[in-house]
């Protein structure tokens, strides 16, 4: 077979002096201990993420590869994000008759007004929501969302105009489930919103007066990307990359797990896969590095939430942007089937020398390539940078973002072979000059997720507010056709609001292609409706 006799022969072997049988070793250690149920699933900001980055900042000094952060420990690059809101355990609502205790009795709502109150009970200073009639009367609308709906009925100045609270209950239908939403990210309504028990709200009808005290407190979270390098002194870098963060217990509501018992998400293949791979090639490359180049290994935290981690490396990069000659990145490589030999190579369109580099007729791997440098993946991070990449992946499974992705159902001869071929595609940029960029089609359909229909946009996962902010639009797709610009924020398709980027994907899977739908968006101080077609 042309290259694997090429390999074998002059470039992961020789070149770099490594033994299959001691690669996959290397592999299935470093897999076996990420996926792992003692690290919980890796979820950023926990004790599993800990013991994961603790690991990795061991195996890079074992591999004798540098630091490449000065402050903590040097290979650990913190980022804080906001993951939503929570309720202060002491708020209240006090009447001459009761005392209502907080979850129990009551909840404020996440988009409510905060403080210290006291209110008289005036008819026209309270505002009632009975949530039971809001389901019954909409049992025919297929787009019903019950959340959506009570924040849209609190926005409406004919029904809540001069209100200082409003009460949400329900005394219709015991079965209806209405719980805090903290991930909430909407505007705050202009008075005090609380959810009430059926009980209270009739204690609350006839006080004379009531005191409350109402806080909404922010959640932030912290991950940490861990990244060493070979420092040559070279005036150009190269970045290998992979995600090391999982699931968890699938708090982040980012699983296809359907039971009702938390379990563990290993994540053997998404993305310990990857990130086995990253020691393994920083081990290798130390050996037998070529000098015109430094090498970066970075594991990056968040990628479970948005790309978080690599999207802050790449805002805070600790080398010049512009000496980045390419990056690799590598997630969900380890099951490689058998039979066919399957791999998909994104970022194939990001530089010319690519189509030179990568021969899409290899006799050992059948290889699909997507021009794309947009996709589910932190190489996206680094193409928005003006980064040429590739991204290798070997497919979605029945296992994807579930418990059952293991150890034990990775193939490490095939990911071992994987490694291989990066090695070699490392090797034959070590005498080019550096790669020319190119922009290409930015298809956010590329590698792990897929939907019915898209509007051609990249969201900023990191935005905060209330709706999707547009962090990068794709030529001769329905939102540039339709007017749609970067730093817009999308917030309603139809008659669908869109508060985060989960809800615009939900909102999505609702049309087919060649539905036409009014889209509405914010840019800058003003409010757009543009006509998109899918």
């Amino acid at each position: 077979m042309r290259f694997f006799i090429f390999c074998l022969t002059s470039l992961p072997f020789i070149v770099f002096g490594q033994s299959d049988a001691k690669m996959i070793k290397d592999i299935k250690k470093h897999v076996y201990f990420l996926a792992n149920d003692k690290l919980e699933g890796r979820r950023t900001g926990t004790l599993g993420e800990k013991k994961a980055w603790g690991y990795l900042s061991r195996q890079f000094k074992k591999n004798k590869i540098s630091p490449l952060f000065e402050k903590f420990n040097g290979f650990v690059q913190p980022f804080t994000f906001n993951e939503g809101v929570e309720i202060d355990k002491n708020n209240f609502i006090k009447s001459p008759e009761k005392v209502l205790t907080i979850v129990k009795d009551f909840f404020p709502l996440p988009y409510t007004q905060c403080g210290a109150f006291v209110f008289p009970n005036k008819n026209d200073a309270y505002g009632y929501l009975n949530i039971g009639e809001l389901v019954r009367d909409s049992s025919n609308n297929p787009h019903f969302d019950l959340d959506e709906t009570i924040y849209q009925k609190m926005k409406s100045e004919k029904d809540f105009k001069d209100k200082k609270i409003v009460f949400v209950y329900n005394s219709n239908d015991s079965a209806i489930q209405f719980k805090f939403d903290n991930k909430n990210k909407r505007e705050l309504v202009p008075f005090v919103a609380v959810y009430c028990d059926r009980n209270a709200i009739n204690n609350i009808k006839h006080s004379a007066e009531l005191s409350l005290s109402i806080n909404i407190l922010q959640k932030n979270r912290t991950g940490l990307n861990v990244a060493g390098w070979i420092n040559n002194n070279a005036s150009k870098n190269i970045i290998i990359g992979a995600h090391y963060d999982h699931l968890g217990y699938g708090e982040d509501h980012n699983s296809l797990y359907t039971g009702k018992v938390p379990i563990i998400h290993n994540g053997a293949d998404d993305n310990a896969s990857g990130t086995a791979a990253l020691l393994t090639l920083s081990k290798i490359i130390k050996k037998r590095s070529n000098k015109n180049f430094n090498y970066i290994f970075v594991a990056f935290s968040g990628e479970e939430l948005g790309l978080y981690g690599s999207k802050y490396f790449t805002e805070h990069c600790p080398v010049d942007i512009h000496s980045i000659n390419y990056m690799i990145n590598m997630d969900m490589i380890g099951r490689l089937n058998d039979s066919t030999h399957g791999l998909t190579i994104g970022g194939f369109g990001t530089s010319p020398s690519w189509g030179k580099i990568i021969d899409i007729n290899d006799e050992y791997f059948k290889i699909k390539v997507d021009s794309s440098g947009i996709g589910p993946s932190d190489h996206t991070s680094f193409y928005k940078k003006d980064v040429p990449v590739l991204f290798f992946f070997t497919g979605v499974h029945s296992d994807y973002h579930k418990p059952t992705d293991d150890a034990d159902k990775i193939n490490y001869k095939g990911e071992a072979k994987i490694i291989q071929y990066i090695l070699s595609v490392i090797n034959k940029t070590k005498e080019m000059d550096k790669l020319v960029f190119t922009k290409t089609r930015e298809n956010i359909q590329s590698g792990k997720s897929s939907f019915k229909v898209t509007m051609g946009i990249m969201p900023d996962y990191t935005f905060s507010g209330n709706g999707v902010m547009v962090d990068g639009v794709s030529d001769n797709r329905p939102a540039q056709k339709a007017g749609v610009q970067v730093g817009d924020i999308i917030y309603q398709l139809g008659d669908l609001m869109v508060s985060d980027v989960q809800s615009y994907m939900e909102a999505l899977s609702k049309f087919k292609k060649g539905d036409a739908v009014n889209v509405k968006i914010k840019r800058g101080n003003d409010e757009i409706v543009l006509n998109v077609v899918f």
